[in-house]
């Protein structure tokens, strides 16, 4: 299965488009969005994947945001974090302002995967028995804008940058 991960869009709706254009062209089958969404019209750019989002620290309208990822379809899911098996690996997806539960999960050797967003810094590190990715960010502030693709259950990490305008 490949799996498109990406987080902290931000409300930025170009660099978003243009993530889900390179998703497109990787053959991406579900995506994951590790939080910090922002804004519903964000949500609606993923009709056409299953997409599991979580809130982020400035996700202020959850309802709103639920609402959205409701309208897109019932493969997709929202909430402050999600655990469970994609491509025969057990993951968790945390948005990761809580440092403290972040580690908790990683450390915890349930999970096959964490993808966590926030830091806006690639990451792929293995602790224990847990492959740790963070994408990268696609809006606010600095560092290069970036997504990732990954094939489960086993296969190598691909960052990719996104260009901005």
């Amino acid at each position: 299965m490949k799996l498109g991960i990406l987080s902290d869009t931000h409300d930025n709706l170009e660099n978003t488009r243009r993530a889900l254009d390179v998703f497109r062209q990787h053959d991406v089958e579900q995506i994951i969005h590790c939080g910090d969404i922002t804004i519903p019209p964000i949500v609606a750019l993923f009709g056409e994947w299953p997409v599991v989002f979580v809130f982020g620290n400035l996700d202020r309208g959850h309802a709103e945001l639920a609402a959205a990822v409701k309208r897109l379809s019932g493969t997709c899911s929202i909430g402050f974090e999600y655990a469970g098996n994609l491509g025969g690996s057990s993951i968790a997806v945390y948005h990761g302002n809580d440092d403290e539960y972040l580690a908790s999960l990683i450390s915890s050797s349930r999970y096959d995967y964490v993808f966590h967003g926030h830091t806006h810094r690639r990451r792929d590190d293995t602790v224990g028995r847990t492959r740790v990715i963070n994408p990268g960010a696609l809006g606010g502030r600095g560092r290069a804008r970036s997504v990732c693709v990954l094939t489960l259950p086993n296969g190598p990490a691909r960052f990719i940058d996104i260009d901005e305008i």
